[in-house]
């Protein structure tokens, strides 16, 4: 007999209850081997098809930048919006182990609310230090988790995902909205390097500052998040997605001539 997903228990599911303690303590979890080599190699020729795809208006959308180690260069920095375009990732966002667990994290029942994949390429920029949720996102909801599922080996050379180190769980932003976090705002924290194997995951919320470097190595770095809300706050994808799509559309809908700047 099915369980419904309002009797389920917080521990039905693939995550652990030391895993959970130490999400609920920190903000984040690191679980590794969380995908096996055979479920990788097919998550990572679906994301191969999308790479593959035209880029075309109303579809998915790609960013590109310019490459740090040959500036003449335009490299693709990430795709996002793609699970409408591609069905094996979007049951993977949602009807899976992977959407089961972000349940769990989050205590019930939870919608997408987006989705990205950083290629970052050799000479691929990185992310300042931040915190989600200082991207305008409490006009969504309060709390959002983003999983992250690594692809290629992340290591430090080619710039994995660095967490703060040393906090209590954050629930509160600790600079302003729409600018990296300062020094000073970072001086309470150190940052610890994330390296990560194709099939780890990571689940992290919202206000836990973290950033990446930039990739001069010669290997590609290819990560996968995907980010929920908890049901309870009403399934905010389509409002986000407009409004992202006004302000900093994919680049093959921007207007010529028209100056857009990512801030974070």
């Amino acid at each position: 007999m099915m369980q419904s997903a309002a009797s389920r228990t917080r521990l039905d599911g693939p995550l652990t209850s030391d895993a959970l303690t130490h999400f609920d303590r920190t903000g984040w979890v690191p679980v590794p081997g969380f995908f096996s080599a055979a479920e990788i190699s097919e998550i990572s020729g679906w994301i191969d098809e999308l790479l593959a795809r035209p880029e075309v208006p109303g579809t998915h959308w790609v960013y590109h930048q310019p490459s740090l180690l040959d500036p003449g260069r335009r490299l693709v920095q990430r795709i996002e919006n793609f699970c409408p375009h591609h069905a094996g990732l979007d049951t993977l966002a949602r009807r899976s182990r992977l959407h089961r667990a972000t349940e769990q994290v989050l205590d019930g029942p939870v919608f997408l609310f987006k989705e990205k994949i950083n290629f970052k390429e050799p000479g691929g920029a990185g992310f300042e230090l931040h915190q989600d949720q200082q991207a305008g996102w409490s006009r969504y909801a309060p709390l959002f988790v983003t999983v992250m599922v690594c692809i290629d080996p992340a290591t430090i050379e080619n710039g994995c995902l660095e967490m703060a180190d040393g906090l209590p769980r954050l629930d509160r932003l600790i600079a302003d909205e729409w600018r990296p976090v300062n020094d000073t705002e970072a001086a309470e924290f150190a940052m610890s390097p994330i390296p990560t194997q194709p099939g780890d995951v990571a689940f992290f919320d919202s206000f836990i500052p973290h950033a990446s470097k930039a990739n001069l190595s010669a290997d590609q770095r290819r990560l996968l998040f995907f980010t929920y809300n908890n049901q309870i706050h009403g399934d905010r994808r389509d409002h986000y997605h407009t409004d992202k799509r006004a302000s900093f559309p994919p680049d093959i809908e921007r207007a010529s001539g028209a100056e857009y700047k990512f801030r974070v």
